[in-house]
């Protein structure tokens, strides 16, 4: 007995087990601040005897999906590969784990964990997440719960916007060429026409749209007098102002596809249009038809008569719908002999053709079209790819851009229709995702079109790694120090360059929140 008790006192004592924590902030819900969570997380913790090892940390990022979501990226794929070096992950509670549409999603994630041996257990909620069947419905019902609360919000949200669109006040986005916007206060009475890069800055101040210049609303109404009375096409509009030397509202020349959209574009006769296109809850995007869309008709002061608003809408409709399939690939080989090759750039511009969406729409994609007229793009069809997964990912870069300055202090605004982006009221930037090109000698390059037409401020250039899957770098470009519209990196691309090279966006959202990126407004 005397040596059973002299081994157990020679036992050493159990530590503690070893956790990770899991903290998100969503940029709705600012009181689930990281630190808010962190100090929770760490009270448990303590009470449970368990070290926090390490942290996954998604700031400023929504719950809808994963996609964006690098930390929890990251930790599924430590515990599935077994790299985990915890047995606990400690999370601040369910909807911070994830406010999946699909609440069976946020199971799958957990039991991903739970089949590799750790835990997930959630700190603030009233029930241990230890498998018993109380547990289980309460967290079933938590998560169903997490995912209906974004679809609350996101109809509240909806029902508000189709509102004020009822009312007659713009959501968003540049007003067009021969239009402005104009701030008026809540008994409707104008303040101030705001410029490119201006807001409102008052809750009850709205904004509309109003006559733009009268040399601007003489084009307007003369490319509808060209279409309409002379029957003259879109291409040869654009090539008559250029002719003249009159620029469209970015200060560029004029193409087929921006004549096409004032011609087609019911702001220019007074209506408000919202909801053409829908991407609720980060899900995929739907092109609504025209009887889901929310109008209002005759909010705004026309810049054209209705008259000729129509009879511009027949031409155009008459024009789509009298073509065949066998026609539209009759002129799709036509354009192909002309030009050589195709890509809805050409098709777009094209005197006569169907626009690129049309293609896609009457033939399911732009490739099952040139495989029908036979056009084999080769390397292309990667290329269109991969510009389509860029593009894709154009808006998660974004987020995460305006959720880190805001994160840092800082305000910013995004214009939709340009793409540029104004810090602080300070500055203005814009953000290039650059493809990796591979050359014949084996070589990485990236080739970078700086916009110099809108000269953003701040450059922010995202180089994609060799298979253009994931971020390789950030270069942010200060205008002032770049002399061409185009820029070609290697891998190595000495001290000059090298300067304005990151690894990540954190510097860019620190100095940008606090003005101290030297560049002027």
């Amino acid at each position: 007995m005397r040596r059973a008790r002299q081994a157990n006192a020679e036992e050493p004592t159990k530590g503690p087990a070893r956790a990770a924590q899991y903290v998100r902030m969503s940029t709705d819900h600012q009181k689930y601040s990281t630190e808010n969570q962190k100090d929770a997380i760490a009270a448990y913790a303590a009470r449970h005897n368990l070290t926090i090892v390490r942290t996954y940390e998604d700031a400023g990022r929504s719950g809808l999906r994963i996609e964006g979501r690098d930390a929890l990226k990251q930790l599924l794929e430590d515990v599935r590969n077994r790299h985990a070096d915890y047995t606990v992950i400690l999370v601040y509670d369910v909807s911070r784990w994830g406010r999946f549409p699909d609440a069976d999603e946020s199971a799958y994630y957990e039991y991903s964990c739970k089949e590799a041996g750790i835990q997930v257990r959630y700190c603030v909620e009233q029930f241990e997440n230890d498998g018993s069947l109380s547990s289980t419905i309460i967290k079933s019902m938590k998560r169903a719960m997490a995912g209906e609360y974004s679809r609350e919000l996101s109809a509240k949200v909806f029902a508000g916007q189709c509102r004020l669109i009822g009312l007659g006040f713009r959501q968003g986005g540049s007003p067009g060429y021969g239009l402005r916007r104009q701030l008026i206060d809540e008994h409707r009475v104008p303040k101030a026409d705001l410029s490119r890069g201006e807001y409102k800055s008052l809750q009850t101040d709205r904004v509309i749209l109003k006559p733009g210049p009268l040399h601007e609303v003489g084009v307007v109404q003369r490319i509808y007098r060209c279409f309409v009375l002379q029957l003259k096409t879109e291409v040869e509009i654009a090539a008559m102002l250029n002719v003249e030397g009159i620029p469209n509202e970015f200060g560029r020349p004029w193409t087929r596809g921006t004549i096409h959209q004032i011609l087609t574009n019911e702001k220019y006769v007074g209506n408000n249009i919202y909801n053409r296109v829908s991407f609720k809850l980060k899900q995929k995007r739907v092109i609504n038809p025209p009887e889901m869309w929310v109008r209002a008709d005759h909010v705004f002061d026309a810049v054209i008569d209705s008259d000729f608003f129509l009879a511009a809408k027949r031409i155009i409709d008459e024009r789509s719908k009298r073509l065949t399939d066998e026609e539209m690939l009759e002129r799709l080989t036509s354009l192909l002999k002309q030009k050589g090759h195709l890509s809805g750039l050409v098709i777009d511009e094209g005197d006569e053709m169907p626009s690129s969406s049309v293609y896609r729409t009457r033939f399911g994609s732009l490739v099952r079209a040139y495989q029908l007229v036979g056009y084999d793009p080769g390397r292309d069809y990667q290329y269109i790819e991969t510009n389509r997964a860029l593009r894709t990912m154009f808006p998660e870069v974004l987020e995460k851009t305006l959720a880190g300055i805001r994160e840092g202090g800082g305000t910013v605004e995004f214009d939709e229709l340009t793409d540029i982006l104004r810090i602080n009221g300070e500055f203005t930037a814009s953000i290039v995702i650059a493809r990796c090109l591979h050359t014949q000698a084996g070589f990485l390059r990236w080739k970078l079109r700086l916009d110099t037409s809108l000269r953003p401020d701040i450059t922010i250039a995202i180089r994609m790694d060799g298979e253009n899957k994931d971020i390789l770098d950030y270069y942010l470009l200060p205008s002032i120090d770049m002399s061409t519209d185009r820029l070609r990196l290697a891998e190595e691309n000495g001290i000059y360059l090298d300067a304005y090279r990151f690894d990540d966006l954190d510097t860019f959202f620190g100095l940008s929140a606090r003005n101290e990126l030297g560049v002027a407004a």
